[in-house]
């Protein structure tokens, strides 16, 4: 029975509904017009043939009578890249790129979607592409919404398959990597400063040979996602993790070498797999990898130099040493991951293989939690490793360990005012906004070996007579 009843009760509201669309009038009145959530849709920048995100606005009748839609048109037809769908009518060549007698109920609305694919425009700055949204009334009145996007001519590839000694060199053309990158054994990539390759989401960079990346202070070469849009409107997926797969060096490969390079926004940075400790596998000179969903780099069995580098942010280790013949000097690794209280660490030094050698020098190593550093070590290969003037945050060592931590200065948690977070320009995790140059109240600053820490810093500049720690100086 009380079925019955439920099923009565809403039979009556469906009816009411009907009855009053059916009561429903439409006005004729030309100052009777429609509201929009927005008067201009801009889709940010888009490649040369690729297509956007769906956006969306929203149309209100928020007269005392309804409101029929004669027609809804985009302006120049399919000539400008745009796509539209008016509350599930899509606007295709099946009706003419436009819908007609769509009627709209006093205080009701529809829901328009927007798309746009970017035509290729011979120009080597992003050029901006526009159409309107025509709506026109019963009553003749005409409104319009803008669409807006940029499109930016990129050279694209799919896979690119490198069997011969390749040199990408395009500082004014943007390269965009569907499914990867591939360096064949016995090939060399080299990559020319200023050059700046956006991947896929399922993109990376797999070298079986040999990969160098030969940027400049002031022309870095960039690699990085390809989404160039916002998630949110604060938040551009360039500061977003695992927009694409980071690089894989793979065990036939040697000599690789990274000069001035930005490495962000992937799943791992640079992994390095096991390889012969006798001969340099990779080396990293003002480099900097951040904001990894994975670990930042880890090198595994591998002889490895990084100087100048910065390693940040990451849900996995920031530098992950498992084995091999390891050398830092004036690094920075800051362990700032936002959001996850099961990120891991700055340092984690593993045990799954023999470790020939690790030095530390110079360098900064800090995060959020109070343990920055995690060794996990065999008594046989406690010796091979050593941190010297060095800022770290972790647990002074016990004596039986002072042999591995020379001139190295232990963060005080309580600090908040030189140490952690406030060692560097901005940490703002809110935002995923990030400066890891040093504050002005550092307590890194003047604290370096000027006998072993380099000339210049992350960004070519000299360093101070009396230097800092970390891979930027402060000036």
């Amino acid at each position: 029975m009380k079925r019955f009843l439920s099923s009565i009760l809403i039979l009556g509201a469906l009816l009411a509904i009907t009855s009053c669309n059916d009561e429903e009038t439409f006005s004729l009145s030309r100052a009777d017009k429609l509201t929009f959530s927005t008067d201009t849709v801009s889709l940010d920048t888009l490649f040369s043939t690729t297509s956007s995100s769906t956006y969306q606005f929203w149309v209100y009748n928020l007269n005392r009578s309804g409101l029929r839609l004669a027609n809804i048109r985009l302006a120049h037809g399919n000539q400008t890249g745009f796509r539209v769908n008016v509350n599930g009518t899509p606007l295709n060549g099946n009706n003419g790129f436009q819908a007609s007698d769509m009627p709209i109920y006093h205080g009701d609305s529809l829901r328009v979607y927007v798309e746009a694919t970017a035509p290729t425009t011979g120009a080597t700055a992003p050029q901006a592409f526009t159409e309107d949204l025509v709506f026109t009334l019963e009553s003749g009145v005409e409104q319009r919404v803008k669409l807006r996007a940029w499109a930016w001519d990129a050279t694209h590839f799919n896979l690119l398959d490198v069997r011969h000694d390749t040199v990408i060199d395009s500082p004014s053309r943007p390269i965009v990597i569907s499914k990867g990158i591939k360096v064949n054994e016995g090939a060399t990539l080299t990559v020319k400063a200023g050059t700046t390759i956006y991947f896929n989401h399922s993109a990376g960079v797999d070298v079986f040979g040999r990969l160098v990346l030969v940027g400049e202070a002031g022309k870095e070469v960039l690699m990085r996602g390809s989404r160039l849009d916002k998630m949110f409107d604060y938040l551009p997926y360039d500061r977003v993790s695992g927009q694409w797969q980071g690089l894989h060096f793979h065990s036939s490969s040697y000599q690789n070498q990274l000069n001035y390079t930005d490495i962000h926004g992937c799943f791992d940075g640079i992994v390095c797999d096991s390889s012969d400790v006798s001969r340099e596998k990779l080396r990293l000179e003002q480099v900097t990898v951040h904001n990894c969903q994975g670990d930042g780099v880890r090198l595994t069995n591998s002889k490895a130099i990084l100087v100048n580098t910065q390693l940040t942010n990451t849900l996995g280790n920031c530098l992950v040493v498992d084995g091999g013949d390891v050398a830092l000097n004036a690094c920075t690794l800051a362990q700032f991951y936002p959001f996850d209280s099961n990120r891991g660490t700055a340092l984690h030094i593993a045990a799954k293989h023999s470790l020939v050698n690790l030095m530390v020098r110079n360098s900064i190593v800090t995060g959020y939690a109070n343990e920055q550093v995690e060794v996990s070590l065999s008594r046989l290969s406690t010796l091979a490793y050593r941190f010297a003037h060095c800022l770290l945050r972790a647990s002074k060592t016990q004596s039986a360990d002072s042999v591995n931590y020379t001139n190295v200065i232990y963060e005080v948690p309580t600090d908040t005012v030189s140490m952690g977070a406030k060692l560097f320009l901005k940490v703002d995790g809110n935002r995923q906004d990030y400066d890891f140059h040093l504050s002005k109240q550092a307590f890194a600053i003047g604290k370096a070996d000027k006998t072993m820490v380099p000339s210049i810093d992350r960004d070519g500049k000299r360093r101070n007579t009396v230097p800092d720690l970390g891979a930027y100086a402060h000036h």
